[in-house]
């Protein structure tokens, strides 16, 4: 992939900086690239969220768009959709990779989104004026309760109803986010009736969700399904039979302005690849195998023809 020098906007830089909770990048190939709705119309700013498969999706997003011949920017790591989403609508950025259900949730509290195709529909339906959804991908991410596989033997735990009875013992672990979020305990409050003893702040999916649910800290955590970490430990991801979490496509979100024939077309080309098996894949290989994402995103795209 070809490099991306440091080159952005500083004022949009400071800017994002401020608002975000996290620890925002930004590189480029070309210092006319970093002024949000300013920037060339040919330029494209790339951010992702705080976990390592939105960083990977914004890098592979990212190369299929420089070998297009756009100039990119990317701004990685910024924080969750509560600073990332406004960044976004007011153009310090300009491309995210999103999912489907949540997105539109995020949105619209009350969107559907048990199926593919509703959830899509919810998720153009909430999205405001200047921000387009391109083609979804195959892939699918969703968030899962999951538990060790000790305490789904302990308590005959399958689906995350039968926690209902027993929640008042347990610890819950997750984002943040997760607290005030209509996925997120709310969620699980409303649709399956569970009260939790606490819930316990952590990170997005990442390592201190696997350690906290490992030690015991918690008794239940928000992973991610293609999150390597579920299979290595034996963990058990609850069934969701009322589709709270619902379908959960990788998706790019953008400005509608910078959404040119060339972007559009080369991105959709990404989702026309990505499939949840090969998603799983190569996460593993950024987070398990601690392989750099962009080199991951550049040799996926390359195998591809994308790059």
């Amino acid at each position: 992939m070809k490099f991306r020098t440091l080159a952005a906007a500083l004022g949009a830089a400071l800017a994002l900086t401020a608002c975000s909770s996290g620890n925002p990048m930004a590189t480029s190939t070309s210092p006319t690239a970093g002024g949000g709705a300013s920037a060339a119309a040919d330029s494209v700013i790339v951010g992702s969220a705080n976990f390592p498969e939105s960083e990977l999706l914004a890098e592979i997003y990212a190369g299929a768009l420089e070998a297009k011949g756009v100039q990119v920017t990317t701004r990685l790591n910024i924080a969750s959709r509560e600073t990332y989403v406004p960044a976004l609508r007011n153009g310090e950025i300009n491309l995210i990779p999103e999912y489907t259900g949540n997105f539109a949730k995020y949105l619209n509290k009350d969107a559907d989104v048990a199926d593919e195709a509703k959830a899509l529909a919810a998720l153009k339906a909430a999205l405001p004026d200047n921000l387009v959804a391109l083609e979804p991908a195959k892939a699918q991410d969703k968030d899962a309760v999951v538990v060790t596989a000790e305490t789904a033997t302990r308590y005959n735990l399958k689906a995350i109803g039968d926690l209902a009875p027993v929640a008042g013992e347990l610890v819950l672990g997750g984002p943040p986010e997760w607290k005030e979020r209509a996925n997120g305990v709310p969620g699980l409050k409303s649709v399956y009736g569970l009260e939790f003893k606490e819930f316990k702040p952590l990170d997005v999916a990442g390592p201190l969700s696997v350690t906290a649910l490992k030690n015991g800290q918690v008794q239940a955590v928000n992973l991610f399904t293609t999150d390597p970490s579920i299979k290595a430990n034996n963990f058990v991801v609850l069934d969701d039979p009322k589709s709270l979490f619902g379908a959960q496509n990788v998706i790019p979100v953008m400005t509608k302005a910078k959404a040119t024939p060339t972007v559009s077309a080369a991105l959709n080309a990404v989702s026309a690849k990505l499939d949840t098996d090969t998603l799983a894949t190569l996460v593993t290989k950024v987070v398990v195998d601690k392989k750099d994402a962009s080199a991951v995103a550049d040799e996926w795209l390359k195998s591809q023809g994308l790059a």
